[in-house]
């Protein structure tokens, strides 16, 4: 994820798994792009899979896998930004 004053400007992502999950990082590349990084922290699983236009029972791992890893990653870039205490 490239960032430029809290906005997100670029975003990659690389999976190696089933098609579904394939499918739910891309399309979540296409939401959070161009959104502050507070709005892209406010995205719901839900958004993702109206975006998708849903996913079977069975494949919705994918969705959660995708939505784990944007989390995570925006707590890292939030860990990397914080200002030391007594600055």
């Amino acid at each position: 994820m490239k960032v430029s004053q809290q906005h997100i400007i670029g975003v990659k992502f690389q999976a190696k798994g089933c098609v579904p999950a394939i499918a739910c990082g891309s399309a979540l590349t296409e939401i959070v792009s161009g959104k502050t990084l507070a709005e892209g922290a406010k995205i719901t699983r839900d958004e993702l899979l109206e975006k998708l236009g849903g996913l079977p029972d069975a494949s919705q791992h994918a969705s959660h896998l995708a939505m784990d890893a944007l989390g995570a990653l925006l707590k890292k870039l939030r860990s990397q930004t914080r200002v030391p205490s007594g600055q």
